[in-house]
């Protein structure tokens, strides 16, 4: 039973997984949000439905709780990191640990029906329901990895740069300032459930059995404090796409380089955001695939762009020469899957540490999303498709990341924990 966050990256992630399972004469189960109703089931995987919280009156799409939620929040992207810990992280913890408490008894309703061999979940917060179900269950990190911290790594959210401490401190004490209160009040109803206390000023527990990361190796950081022997590394985890790609005819007749320019289901719904980076990028000579999201009726494309309200991702990556990207961890992943550099306009969560990484890196570059000026990203942009060892590093990668085949070996760590009913060491995560 695959149980993900209620958004596209980590549904896709387990997609993936299941698809190799489902192969191999499995019977895969997901509990997705309602508003995903019929989304796995076409995909050839039973649903279980549940709610984060009440039904409101008029039908949702998918992922809508996510979207209204950032829609009325996006103001605080503009903001500093160490300022959206008061104004947009806290919020954002605020309704999914309410969503957590809502959904509690519906969880535990669908564990008891089903019977699962083992659970499979790709969330940031406890579900008490997945802990005391009486079975192994796993824990998949799609976000960033400093989401498990290190004291000699940068605070989680912060976009602080590794080789530089100053601000760590400042912001790791406004974290505590502001996320104590509704830790402390989050791990009473995750321990008084049954499912046990949390670690500090954490919201979700490690899994006995097996944890999960998707970064790469290349990208990774150095711990001070190495993780238990149940974390694994997929290095990537791309679903095979239902659908191929083909260029569409206006921009086949076209010359240029060919660029995908993607904010994600929620980052694109900034419609001022989209609109001035198609204003920008109209000018310059390249072709470029736009992922437009859910307010795709007004956005209104040039000449040089086609695009879509959603798009096959994984199969247009590997056709492109350079991303633009909103640096959810998905994306990221993906693109380095594919071997393709980035520019990364971060606006929330765990985007910022994605940008940093890749801009420390050298695998692309970081810009302020509302504040670059246009000359900043046509400069990103010609120096990362001129530069060919950066393109020769990246292929590499790609080759090894392919050959790995990470849904293949998450696939058989989830069977192995199925039948062992034991923690299962993957031996492949470094400190």
């Amino acid at each position: 039973m695959f149980f993900p966050e209620g958004a596209f990256g980590p549904t896709n992630n387990c997609v993936g997984i299941g698809e190799v399972l489902k192969r191999r004469g499995h019977r895969v189960v997901f509990v997705v949000e309602e508003s995903f109703a019929g989304t796995l089931e076409a995909k050839g995987f039973e649903e279980q439905l549940m709610r984060l919280k009440p039904k409101p009156a008029l039908p949702e799409e998918p992922g809508q709780f996510w979207k209204d939620f950032i829609r009325e929040t996006a103001p605080q992207f503009r903001r500093p990191t160490i300022d959206q810990l008061q104004g947009l992280i806290r919020p954002i913890w605020t309704e999914l640990i309410d969503g957590s408490k809502h959904v509690e008894p519906r969880l535990r309703e669908i564990f008891n029906e089903v019977g699962p061999d083992v659970i499979v979940q790709d969330n940031v917060v406890a579900f008490p329901a997945v802990v005391t179900a009486g079975v192994p269950w796993v824990r998949i990190m799609s976000c960033n990895p400093l989401e498990m911290g290190d004291p000699d790594l940068p605070p989680t959210f912060s976009g602080y740069p590794t080789t530089d401490r100053a601000g760590w401190d400042e912001f790791r004490s406004e974290h505590q300032r502001t996320h104590a209160d509704l830790w402390a009040d989050f791990d009473q109803f995750v321990a008084d459930s049954g499912a046990g206390h949390l670690p500090p000023l954490q919201f979700i527990h490690e899994s006995p059995f097996l944890n999960l990361s998707l970064y790469p190796a290349e990208a990774d950081y150095q711990r001070s404090r190495p993780l238990s022997p149940t974390w694994g590394r997929l290095d990537s985890c791309v679903r095979d796409t239902e659908s191929r790609f083909e260029l569409p005819q206006a921009l086949r007749a076209r010359h240029g380089a060919l660029v995908y320019l993607s904010l994600g289901s929620l980052g694109s719904a900034d419609v001022g955001l989209m609109k001035r980076l198609i204003e920008i990028l109209a000018r310059t000579p390249h072709r470029y695939i736009v992922s437009k999201g859910p307010q795709h009726e007004v956005i209104e494309l040039a000449d040089n762009m086609w695009g879509e309200e959603y798009l096959p991702q994984p199969a247009i990556l590997p056709q492109v020469d350079l991303v633009i990207t909103h640096g959810g961890n998905n994306t990221v992943t993906e693109c380095l899957h594919f071997g393709k550099p980035m520019v990364v306009l971060p606006l929330f969560w765990d985007q910022y540490d994605n940008a940093q990484r890749i801009d420390e890196l050298g695998f692309g570059v970081r810009l302020s999303s509302y504040s670059f000026e246009p000359g900043d990203l046509m400069d990103a942009m010609d120096r990362l498709l001129a530069d060919a060892d950066l393109r020769s590093r990246l292929r590499m990668m790609a080759v090894r990341h392919q050959s790995l085949r990470g849904t293949v070996r998450a696939a058989d760590l989830i069977e192995r924990v199925a039948t062992e009913k034991r923690p299962v060491s993957s031996g492949r995560l470094r400190g």
